[in-house]
């Protein structure tokens, strides 16, 4: 069966990549990379800044039911506060959004991405964890991802190099950044953009939210294999 993305390609189109809860376009410059020509949606306005692509402000879902089935691959990284342990200590409300997310994407009969952090297992259906040194990364940053197409892991070395404390560069004793949110430096944010490779971020709230674009590349480069398109 003719895939969608052989159409386009054919045609001399790059295949279309739906980037929901944007931000400021980590995963973005990943799926770029690996072929696409990228829209994202995000509520927050300010991420319009930055997000290296065409950007739309608006509310994800509600784009997704409108426009999703524009699109040949449709990905979503919904807010991970509802699952994040700090969550048990600052007693707030966020939203629960795996699950509407997940219906939405189903609804439109598109191939999908859902990423979330390690503590949002239980609400995804069997995802891949990727990780910073499986692209030569130096920052342990574990995110996983559910997909309705074949994704495979790399080989996960182990985590022997050591990490700065949160707010602190690297070293030669400690080469790897812990990247997480805090009142940071200038020079803390820029190294930790530098770590993650998304050098266009300049906010402190960027880099800490951002998923390296290497995981994208990968996940984008697996949908395109033959495999990943018959199973879409």
């Amino acid at each position: 069966m003719t895939h969608i993305t052989d159409i386009r390609r054919a045609r001399g189109q790059k295949p279309r990549l739906l980037d929901l809860f944007c931000h400021r376009g980590g995963m973005a410059m990943g799926y770029h990379r690996a072929g696409f020509d990228v829209v994202g949606v995000d509520l927050d306005a300010d991420c319009a800044s930055e997000y290296p692509f065409t950007f739309v402000h608006g509310d994800a879902i509600e784009y997704l039911r409108a426009h999703g089935h524009e699109y040949d691959l449709i990905h979503a990284s919904p807010p991970c506060q509802a699952y994040t342990p700090l969550n048990a200590y600052n007693h707030k409300q966020y939203p629960d959004l795996i699950d509407p997310t997940r219906d939405a994407m189903r609804a439109t009969g598109r191939p999908y991405v859902i990423e979330n952090v390690e503590a949002a297992r239980p609400k995804m259906i069997k995802p891949v964890m990727l990780c910073g040194p499986m692209f030569r990364l130096r920052m342990y940053r574990h995110r996983l991802f559910e997909t309705n197409f074949p994704l495979t892991q790399p080989a996960h070395p182990a985590h022997t190099a050591l990490c700065t404390r949160n707010g602190y560069l690297p070293t030669l004793e400690r080469p790897f950044m812990t990247i997480t949110g805090g009142r940071h430096s200038k020079a803390w944010q820029r190294a930790a953009a530098q770590a993650l490779d998304t050098p266009w971020i300049t906010t402190i709230r960027g880099v800490c939210e951002a998923v390296p674009p290497a995981y994208a590349h990968w996940i984008g480069t697996q949908f395109f294999a033959p495999e990943g398109k018959a199973a879409a």
